[in-house]
């Protein structure tokens, strides 16, 4: 079985909607367990800065899928619930992007693990170490949750959950 880190992340309509959805149907998908769900966090966009906030979230999974298969998978998903990429960075109704899987690093055309900007970004970051506050980046070996308090800018926490059912059964 391998754990791999998905971050998810919606700033169109019904932001936390869209996480749910994305949530449920990483739930449906066979070969795949979501372990943990972190708490939502509300984010200033980052790239291209003229667009709403985003909502983000981080999952904790389980899988027998390989990178690639997960990587179709987080595509379908993002498909089935509308997502189109007109402007890089920009607005979309659910964006997810593997971050981690197991503790390799890979890279192919489509795909590169651990995600290249992961170490940047505390909308990834926080949620990420909420959920394992032991991971090590698997590039550098640096302690992803020292790398987390200095990435706290723009990072809000929007709803807390108890990393399992609450989220993907909050209603409202």
């Amino acid at each position: 079985m391998n754990i791999a880190y998905v971050s998810l992340g919606s700033n169109i309509g019904n932001r936390l909607y869209y996480l749910q959805q994305a949530v449920i149907l990483l739930r449906e998908t066979e070969r795949l367990e979501v372990v943990k769900v972190s708490s939502v966090y509300e984010t200033d966009p980052v790239g291209y800065v003229d667009q709403a906030a985003f909502l983000n979230i981080v999952v904790e999974l389980k899988t027998l899928l390989s990178p690639d298969e997960l990587l179709r998978k987080c595509n379908e998903i993002e498909a089935e619930l509308g997502r189109t990429r007109e402007v890089r960075w920009g607005p979309r109704t659910v964006d997810l992007d593997i971050l981690m899987y197991n503790e390799e690093n890979m890279k192919t055309d489509n795909l590169i693990i651990p995600h290249p900007r992961m170490t940047e970004r505390g909308f990834v970051l926080i949620p990420l170490v909420e959920l394992n506050t032991d991971l090590i980046d698997p590039q550098t070996k640096q302690s992803l949750s020292n790398l987390a308090h200095v990435q706290k800018e723009g990072v809000h926490l929007w709803r807390m959950f108890d990393g399992v059912d609450a989220f993907v059964h909050f209603e409202g």
